[in-house]
């Protein structure tokens, strides 16, 4: 009768990458869900006041961001001391908002052009008679519905001594 020899190997077994490509397209769907891709690249400085009675914008579809602040270059630094409107990914005059407001609305849908919106996100050390003239221009250009954004204000606890 004849012997069966085993063979007998010190090496280790390879790994099995059989599931390595659902793994990577779990994590590759896992990041597109989570990331928030931004629509206009702010190009002012603006550090929004601190308020106490905030709520959040549920209807993105007609909303419509009013920049006003410092101008800065690519990498953050203020370029001037004047300010700047911003709307969308350019800066326009007072004069321009009211065409601006009309291209946005002539994208939107009809049920979305009722529920345009307008949100003013201002520097807040920016004087309130260039807010007040953004709101005049929006006024005449028919978009009444406006917030303003902010942050939320941080209670600073007092020290018993």
């Amino acid at each position: 009768m004849g012997r069966f020899k085993r063979k007998q190997s010190n090496s280790v077994p390879g790994l099995n990458l059989a599931s390595m490509p659902d793994l990577i397209f779990t994590v590759l769907f896992f990041f597109m869900i989570v990331t928030h891709m931004r629509d206009v690249d702010p190009k002012v400085q603006y550090n929004v006041p601190q308020g106490t009675e905030l709520t959040k914008e549920v209807n993105k579809n007609g909303l419509v961001y009013i920049f006003i602040g410092k101008p800065v270059d690519a990498q953050g630094n203020v370029v001037s001391d004047d300010v700047r409107i911003q709307m969308g990914n350019r800066y326009v005059t007072l004069a321009e908002i009211g065409d601006e407001i009309a291209k946005e609305r002539s994208r939107l849908s009809e049920e979305d052009q009722q529920r345009l919106t307008v949100s003013i996100r201002a520097d807040r050390d920016t004087e309130m008679g260039i807010i007040n003239d953004v709101k005049q221009e929006l006024r005449k250009a028919g978009a009444l519905n406006i917030n303003y954004s902010a942050e939320k204000q941080v209670k600073k606890e007092s020290v018993k001594q």
